[in-house]
């Protein structure tokens, strides 16, 4: 049985995050610079609050979203000519078999220790939205990621902003209470935009490669073996970068930032470098 996904102590940490860095950057920087009725501020308002929104709808979307379930009747098929590669062990060399779920394992599906299940193309377990990060879930969680880059962004330039236009008032204009904000959503905002931009790098960096966290660490190990053997590694789905972008995005540029997954597939397999080589021949 899998662990139940919902409300956890980190989750409510970020829905804090997000709630405190909503109210400051409307009520305390657009509001201090523009003033929030005038048209610059309404319009920042708008656009900030849009932002914000899309944020919090994925960052919802990814926590209630099962990440990927193996079904129970999954039997890998090695007669099938459509597939040719099938994951296996690394010492037995037989193929993959989950000892906790008792069942076999679709190529890129792990055994989640916290979820206590196999989950499909599993990226990792993240504490923050309190599910596993995988197939059903990987791309909602990473727009989630780049709204909320893009949301810390725009709140540091406001507050920024906000901060130089009230340094220029004079001190009794200025409540402590402005500046308490100032400092405050300064240390939530400068780590949480320079921990999530990594964040976002990386896994851009992951789907331009077609890779998962996972796969990763378990490339350099396979390519340091292959170096070993006088052989060279390639990663067997790295379909090249635009063909690694649309399988995980989607086909149209237009989707890449909407929630939208009828693209991904059953997640019990997936295309290779070995298709594109079949198909060439």
């Amino acid at each position: 049985m899998g662990r139940s996904r919902g409300v956890s102590l980190p989750v409510i940490a970020v829905v804090s995050a997000i709630a405190y860095v909503y109210w400051t950057t409307l009520f305390v920087f657009i509001d201090g610079w523009f003033g929030l009725m005038s048209s610059p501020g309404l319009i920042n308002a708008v656009v900030f609050t849009a932002v914000a929104l899309m944020c919090v709808f994925n960052y919802t979307v990814a926590i209630l979203r099962d990440p990927g379930r193996v079904p129970l009747n999954f039997l890998p098929d090695i007669e099938d000519a459509e597939n040719p590669i099938h994951e296996i062990k690394r010492k037995s060399g037989d193929l993959r078999y989950c000892q906790k779920c008792s069942q076999y394992k679709p190529p890129r599906a792990h055994h989640c220790r916290v979820c206590n299940r196999c989950v499909l193309r599993m990226d990792h377990h993240c504490i923050w939205i309190n599910n596993c990060v995988g197939h059903a879930n990987y791309k909602v969680f990473f727009i989630f990621v780049v709204y909320a880059v893009s949301a810390c962004f725009y709140a540091l330039v406001l507050l920024v902003g906000s901060f130089l236009y009230d340094a220029q008032k004079d001190e009794d204009e200025s409540g402590d209470s402005f500046r308490t904000a100032y400092v405050i959503s300064g240390l939530l905002l400068v780590p949480l935009t320079v921990a999530l931009s990594i964040l976002l790098g990386w896994h851009i960096y992951l789907i331009l490669r077609n890779k998962t966290t996972i796969e990763y660490h378990e490339g350099v190990r396979a390519m340091w073996l292959a170096e070993k053997g006088g052989d060279v590694y390639s990663h067997p789905y790295d379909l090249g970068t635009y063909e690694n972008l649309t399988a995980v995005l989607g086909p149209s540029i237009l989707s890449w930032v909407c929630p939208t997954s009828r693209h991904i597939g059953s997640g019990l397999r997936f295309r290779t470098a070995y298709d594109q080589t079949s198909a060439s021949s």
